[in-house]
């Protein structure tokens, strides 16, 4: 009995194709982090009176603190201000890199990506 080759290349153009899509997908991934870590992401706490702005890299690019916020008697509450905005804002990056990320891998979750 002989062993049937085949004589097309499907499985070798298949293949390619593959690759190519992985590079594509590859190439939008690396755009899209380039796209987020230029972006800025603002969050408020305590109905306005602190606001973080981070960039997509989760760097403090500014805080803004009105002066009723600050009570020399309550550090406490102002320092808990500034931690929530820091964190809203660091959750709208993670949650803004995940559903665009979603559309660019259609919802495949890729290992150490945006970590």
């Amino acid at each position: 009995m002989k062993a049937r080759i085949p004589k097309t290349t499907a499985g070798a153009q298949n293949m390619n194709q593959m690759v190519r899509q992985a590079q594509k997908m590859q190439d939008q991934i690396t755009e899209l982090q380039a796209d987020i870590e230029a972006r800025e992401f603002t969050a408020t706490a305590g109905g306005g009176v602190v606001e973080a702005t981070l960039n997509g890299k989760k760097e403090i690019k500014t805080l803004t603190l009105k002066p009723e916020v600050v009570d020399p008697e309550d550090i406490e509450t102002l320092q808990d201000l500034i931690i929530a905005a820091i964190n809203e804002a660091v959750s709208n990056i993670e949650a803004t890199t995940e559903t665009e990320m979603s559309k660019i891998t259609g919802g495949v979750s890729i290992p150490g990506m945006f970590n």
